[in-house]
This record gives structure tokens, C-alpha cells and sequence, in this order.
């Protein structure tokens, strides 16, 4: 929508002359520029405070399904806008590994709260639902009100039998061809950067729905705050694999987990090693 924006806020300056002629005015050298970015400013702020509006307007009690479709598709038009807006410059690489026409668990490291908006904005196709901690309900009742409206689920990451019923429906969203999901099996942001050991028992997800696992991997999301608007964040998205279900559905979710855990170590460090040689 950023560039979209950009090609109206020009085609506006020319539809304004037909009734104030402006082009052909000793002044059109600064006014037309003036009108530019103030009609690209309008746009962009009309659009955020929609999609603020729209959240805010979300009930607690109203069911994920209706209306998710387009809620979803004004997501996907806004938060490539808002980074781009925030400076924050994804770069993907792997996309072409994810699997067509297949729901999947899309498994990546954590960093920063950003991690889920970052993996919806740069993959709109995979209609991604997430499992996020359930203290989001307290803390941010409009998110979480907007995450029930694109299937996300919360877990008590403290309480086990509260967890095991989580991951049976986002078992059940994979299997009813509802959503994809997103999980981060660290349980929680790394506090360090450094990858946390993988809490295996959240791949029961893609045993029981008996689907693939992409790995991911997120580097650099949690300079996104301390960078935003002053200076150019670059953030890398890598899809590592996919690893279909037939290599994992006879072996123990450790043996999952850490395949998991050596490929992401892996390519962070990597990942790492090319951005410190870039600087």
C-alpha cells in the first residue's frame, strides 16, 4: 500500500489542477511538492487510523471466523506499510521451500514481540494464525482481540494441562484447513539473542495434525525498537527447510526438536558472522 499510496498522492496533484490551476503557477514549484506529501501523509494516516478504529472496534466475544477473511487482508495491506514506514527493511530468503496448497508449523527463534508481525507481513499467503502467551489478553486486550480474529491461540506456558488443550486446537486448526501456525518452541524472547533450548513437547502440533514443519529463523527484530523511525533496521527472515511429516511421524519430538534447534543455531550464527564482516 506504501507505493500505492505514492501513485495516488501524484495522480491527486493533477485531478486538484482540473479545478484549481495550479500547474501552470509561478508557485507550482513548491505547492505541487507540498501537495504531494500532503496527500501521501493523509493517506497513510486515514489507512492507520482505520486500521486502529477497526481493531479497537473488535468485541471479545466475537467469533474468529467472521469477518477474519478480510481483517486478515487489511493486515496484510498494513503491517508491509508500517515497517516500511518504520524503517525496517525484511529481507527473505527460502520462500520457494513452503510447501503450495499445505497447511503447515512454521517454528522460528524469538526475539522481540515484533517476531509474529515480521513472519504475517512477509507471508501473507500462509495465513498464519500464532500461538502467543496468554498474559497478551491482560497486558494488550485490543491485540489480543485482533489475534483471536486471525485464529491465534494462547497458552499457559505454567500450567500443563492448560497447555496440552492449546495444542490440540491448533492441532485441530491445521487439520480443518482453517489457518496455518506459527509457534515459537523457545517458549519465550531470548533475553540474550542466543538461542534457547527448544521446548520439544509444542511439536505435538504437527504430529497430531500430521503436517510438515517449516523452520525459520529472525535475526535483527529486536533492534526494531531502539532503531524505529531514526535509522534503517535491517531484518533477515531465512525459511531454513521444510521437514515433511513422514521423517518425523515415527521418531520422539526431542529427535524433532533437536534437528530444530541444530539448524537454526546454525544459520543465526551464520547469519551473524555476514552481517559483523558487512560492518
Amino acid at each position: 500500500m506504501f507505493y500505492v499510496y505514492l501513485v495516488i498522492s501524484a495522480a491527486l496533484v493533477p485531478i486538484l489542477d482540473n479545478f484549481f490551476p495550479i500547474l501552470r503557477q509561478s508557485y507550482s514549484v513548491w505547492l505541487v511538492p507540498v501537495l504531494f506529501i500532503g496527500f501521501f501523509a493523509a493517506l497513510i494516516i486515514l489507512h492507520l487510523l482505520a486500521f486502529v478504529i477497526t481493531i479497537l472496534l473488535i468485541r471479545e466475544d466475537s467469533p474468529p471466523d467472521r469477518f477474519s477473511r478480510s481483517f486478515r487482508t487489511f493486515v496484510n495491506f498494513t503491517l508491509p506499510m508500517a515497517f516500511k514506514l518504520a524503517r525496517v527493511h525484511i529481507h527473505m530468503t527460502g520462500e520457494e521451500k513452503i510447501p503450495e496448497n499445505t497447511r503447515c508449523l512454521f517454528v522460528a527463534n524469538h526475539l522481540h514481540e515484533f517476531d509474529p508481525a515480521v513472519m504475517v507481513a512477509m507471508l501473507p499467503d500462509a495465513e498464519l494464525g500464532f500461538i502467543g502467551k496468554k498474559e497478551i489478553r491482560q497486558l494488550y486486550p485490543p491485540i489480543a482481540r485482533a489475534m483471536n480474529k486471525l485464529h491465534c491461540l494462547f497458552i499457559d506456558r505454567e500450567n500443563n494441562r492448560e497447555a496440552v488443550k492449546t495444542i490440540l486446537a491448533a492441532a485441530q486448526l491445521l487439520k480443518n484447513d482453517i489457518v496455518s501456525v506459527g509457534l515459537f518452541p523457545e517458549g519465550y524472547c531470548s533475553k540474550d539473542g542466543e538461542l534457547q533450548p527448544m521446548r520439544s513437547g509444542s511439536f505435538k502440533i504437527a504430529y497430531r495434525a500430521q503436517v510438515p514443519v517449516v523452520v525459520c529463523t529472525l535475526v535483527g527484530t529486536e533492534k526494531i525498537v531502539k532503531n524505529m523511525f531514526r535509522r534503517r533496521t535491517d531484518v533477515y527472515f531465512d525459511i531454513l527447510e521444510c521437514v515433511p511429516y513422514e521423517w518425523f511421524a515415527d521418531q520422539p519430538t526431542n529427535a524433532l526438536g533437536d534437528r530444530v534447534y541444530a539448524e537454526m543455531k546454525e544459520n543465526i550464527a551464520r547469519r551473524r558472522a555476514e552481517n559483523n564482516k558487512g560492518e
